[in-house]
């Protein structure tokens, strides 16, 4: 919650906290014409549209890393009950710890990365299943070798 920690601020918003709608961008980039010039949907704004064309108004279940809760889903929630007139995005909310291999933040840049099709070349999916759930969902889950 720390303005400029993760992104640096734009300069055209009121507020540190705001959110836009749709976004400028430099020409030459994706994006399309609108009444407010070039740019593009805002970077929270293309989950609520996925989620109203597809899941409707009001959805059951909404996951997300638990880093999404502020800002990325606070978002959702203010535009998408805007445009559905005070409807619930979501019923529940259920956020996950990080993923860890072996107590480091799992990264392909730092090489600790592996995909479920690699591990079930050694193991069966009951026990992949079983040491991700061994942990409760909202607390880092560490995978390693030996658990």
């Amino acid at each position: 919650m720390i303005a400029g920690a993760r992104v640096e601020v734009a300069p055209y918003k009121k507020n540190a906290m705001d959110f836009v709608l749709m976004e400028a961008v430099r020409a030459g980039l994706p994006g399309w014409d609108s009444p407010w010039g070039w740019g593009r949907p805002g970077w929270h704004i293309e989950c609520s549209a996925m989620a109203g064309k597809y899941l409707g108004d009001t959805f059951d279940i909404h996951g997300g890393g638990i880093d999404l809760m502020f800002p990325h889903h606070e978002n959702e929630i203010a535009q998408s009950e805007g445009a559905h007139r005070g409807h619930a995005l979501a019923n529940v909310w259920m956020h996950n710890g990080f993923l860890q291999v072996q107590g480091e933040k799992m990264a392909k840049s730092t090489g600790n990365f592996f995909t479920i099709r690699e591990l079930l070349a050694d193991w069966p999916g009951e026990v992949l299943r079983f040491n991700m759930l061994r942990t409760y969902y909202r607390q880092p889950i560490d995978f390693t070798f030996a658990g």
